[in-house]
């Protein structure tokens, strides 16, 4: 499986997980299969607030499931739809969430929720 965490900066495993999905810079995959790491630049970064396309952001890239610090509902329901599973980060590292993920210990988020953390923007959702 294929775990995507946005980040700031690609720090690899020690890169700290971005507050907010839609505008993070980048992402890391971690391929639980072969535990390698890999960085997509976010394709969609310039995207209006609320209009975030999470398929453009990852570059076309498939991914199974997504590790963030805050999402906004629009693009968690786009990835749900999408059948990719979409957690929140624990720690707040990438190594420590990839530990927590392999051991089945993140939490899995819904639409229901409070998805979006606030920290890294203003926004209204």
């Amino acid at each position: 499986m294929k775990v995507c965490f946005p980040v700031e900066q690609n720090d690899g495993a020690a890169s700290s997980v971005y507050g907010h999905f839609g505008s993070a810079p980048g992402f890391v995959v971690y391929d639980t299969e072969t535990e390698e790491l890999d960085f997509i630049n976010n394709s969609d970064v310039a995207h209006e607030h609320g209009a975030c396309n999470p398929v453009a952001a990852l570059a076309g890239r498939s991914v199974d499931a997504i590790v963030v610090g805050g999402i906004g509902q629009g693009a968690i329901a786009k990835l749900m739809q999408d059948g990719i599973q979409v957690m929140r980060s624990a720690s707040g590292i990438v190594e420590d969430d990839i530990k927590l993920y392999v051991k089945g210990e993140l939490e899995n988020l819904t639409m229901n929720m409070e998805t979006c953390s606030h920290s890294s923007h203003s926004c209204s959702h």
